[in-house]
């Protein structure tokens, strides 16, 4: 197999691997979105601040910023944001968050894919 067969077929494995992950997702529901705010706060309040803006309070020593979730939301919804929480992002602050719950985790992707509705 070719180097680029084999990165091509590296690439399609993930993307498999990312669209099961999706079908697997819970379906939102207001108790999963109380999960997640709950975790939000626990997890995430430091760095993206409680409503989600970029502002929390670890967030002016961090070189890149955290990300807005309110005005940059992920384009792929919830399961982006899952999968961010799962890998982290490379060359960030963000961790991956794979010692939470797959549970907590997606509660957390449902409610912060809400955020984005705070800005309309």
């Amino acid at each position: 197999m070719s180097l680029k067969n084999l990165h091509l077929a590296a690439v399609a494995s993930l993307a498999v691997a990312s669209a099961a992950r999706a079908a697997d997702a819970p379906k939102k529901s207001p108790e999963l979105v109380e999960q997640g705010k709950a975790a939000y706060a626990k997890y995430c309040t430091s760095c993206h601040g409680p409503k989600g803006e970029g502002d929390g309070p670890a967030a002016k020593a961090l070189k890149p910023p955290p990300r807005n979730l309110v005005t940059q939301p992920m384009k792929e919804g919830a399961p982006g944001v899952f999968q961010v929480l799962n890998t982290g992002v490379k060359g960030t602050a963000m961790i991956a968050f794979k010692h939470l719950s797959e549970s907590d985790r997606w509660a957390i992707a449902h409610y912060v894919d809400g955020l984005k509705d705070a800005k309309k």
